[in-house]
């Protein structure tokens, strides 16, 4: 995505250049960190089979593999890491567990990149036709073979879960990623609900403040304002750009559940109102 193409928000192109810098060892951390918490929740859903906190662990599994969504996201940016064939190795790991083949969605979001809140164009609240005959194809061919891929994975799991009679896929894989999902859909809700529907990148998008537990767990992603503004800034500096980019005409939020609090007051104050 062209950087000069953004509105409004402008920072020298050097600094943008030294801030965009990719590297796969603070990729590898960052993943490392992610998988060394889905083990440890793994095994408290292995530790609670039996038990009454059973549930609590399988919701807590499912949150923490849920939001692998934010190591899909910025790999299909391929700025997780500087090699090209990691990025899209781990999209493609990702997106199995998710559910969300990696082709199309990059196809999704870099859509959703180039007319964030625009109502006829964004992706998230309006989905486009292709344009024209080859974007068709290409997208045709790109997502059925992907499809296809992940169909076959998830046959292959199936058959052998029911030829080993073991049910270890269920217990550590789609039960938590349903329990999880909810937890998932609200963070992503924080991005642009109620933010102005314009080309603004400051006022179209949110930047939640929270806490390094939840940066952690999210890889950066509530500094969206300031991915939005510069796409090709990896998760690892964009509190750096948070810094240098101006105050007075951001919106932010001091946390999810305030934000949460927020928007339910708004529907409740907008419900009141047409009745």
């Amino acid at each position: 995505m062209d950087i000069d193409a953004l509105p409004v928000v402008r920072l020298e192109r050097e600094t943008v250049r030294r801030l965009s810098q990719r590297s796969d060892a603070r990729g590898a951390l960052q993943l490392g960190s992610h998988l060394a918490l889905l083990a440890a929740s793994g095994w408290l859903v292995w530790a609670g089979r039996g038990h009454a906190w059973l549930a609590a662990a399988l919701l807590l599994h499912g949150v923490v593999l849920c939001f692998l969504f934010c190591a899909l996201h910025e790999c299909i940016h391929r700025t997780a890491f500087a090699s090209r064939p990691l990025n899209d190795g781990i999209a493609w790991v990702c997106g199995a567990l998710l559910v969300l083949p990696p082709g199309y969605f990059r196809l999704f979001h870099f859509a959703h990149h180039r007319f964030t809140q625009n109502r006829a164009r964004d992706p998230e609240l309006a989905v486009p036709p292709p344009a024209t005959l080859r974007a068709y194809w290409l997208r045709a061919v790109e997502v059925v073979r992907e499809a296809r891929m992940l169909w076959a994975c998830y046959l292959a799991i199936g058959a052998v879960s029911l030829y080993l009679q073991r049910a270890d896929a269920l217990l550590y894989w789609v039960v938590p990623a349903l329990l999880g999902q909810p937890f998932l859909r609200l963070f992503l809700l924080a991005e642009h609900t109620g933010c102005a529907v314009d080309e603004d990148m400051l006022s179209n998008t949110r930047t939640t403040y929270t806490n390094a537990a939840v940066r952690l767990l999210t890889w950066r992603m509530p500094y969206h304002a300031e991915h939005h503004s510069f796409p090709s800034v990896p998760f690892h500096a964009l509190a750096r750009v948070s810094a240098l980019l101006p105050a007075t005409r951001r919106v932010t939020a001091p946390g999810y559940l305030a934000l949460q609090r927020q928007l339910l007051r708004q529907l409740c104050a907008a419900k009141q109102a047409s009745r």
